[in-house]
């Protein structure tokens, strides 16, 4: 008898992924955000995103999309030109606001992921880790740290651990590692059957 395929028996995650608009010059951003694409679509999984097909948002939905994944994504109508709104996705909804864009992507996920990114992924980040440890959701908040590019910032957030503005239990919210893989393994583990977001998120 055949042994029967974890994958095929994990919980069918819808993960929101927040990434850059810009490929940047490092080759192994492009390589984690095609990996994280492909490891949703490996596991039979949906992603969630801003709906660009423009940088590392663009390779990222691009790997699941080849790897079978469901791809939604949710762009303000402001943004389509600038970030070349992806018209080959599985769902794009095109918004008003980034308010919307953020309650639509955060409504239709299990999980977040945050990528290397700008000033926009860490306005993301930050929200999503901020509603969480405000009790407004209880989905899991992931990091991947390629290549050690956020080393920096988790400096900085262990200073504010240090100087009193940040508590152990909320730095401990953020799920960090440097492997795609291994990142959807261990958010899978910390996610629960999806809930309805609190109101008061935008």
């Amino acid at each position: 008898m055949a042994e029967p395929d974890a994958n095929a028996l994990a919980p069918r995650l819808s993960v929101c992924v927040f990434c850059a608009s810009r490929l940047g010059h490092v080759p192994a951003f492009a390589q984690a955000a095609r990996a994280v694409g492909e490891a949703i679509g490996r596991r039979g999984w949906q992603l969630v995103y801003g709906g660009g097909r423009a940088g590392l948002m663009g390779e990222l939905a691009d790997a699941a999309l080849a790897a079978g994944a469901p791809v939604i994504g949710v762009i303000p109508e402001s943004l389509m030109a600038r970030e070349h709104g992806h018209r080959g996705l599985t769902e794009l909804h095109v918004v008003q606001s980034m308010h919307q864009r953020k309650q639509m992507m955060a409504e239709r996920c299990d999980a977040f992921i945050a990528l290397p990114g700008g000033i926009g992924t860490l306005e993301e980040l930050f929200e999503v880790w901020t509603w969480r440890q405000l009790g407004y959701h209880a989905k899991p908040v992931g990091l991947l740290n390629v290549g050690g590019y956020f080393d920096a910032l988790l400096q900085f957030v262990q200073q504010m651990r240090q100087a009193g503005l940040l508590t152990q239990a909320q730095q401990d919210l953020l799920t960090l590692d440097e492997a795609a893989d291994r990142l959807l393994d261990r958010i899978c583990a910390l996610s629960q059957p999806a809930a309805p977001l609190k109101s008061g998120l935008t």
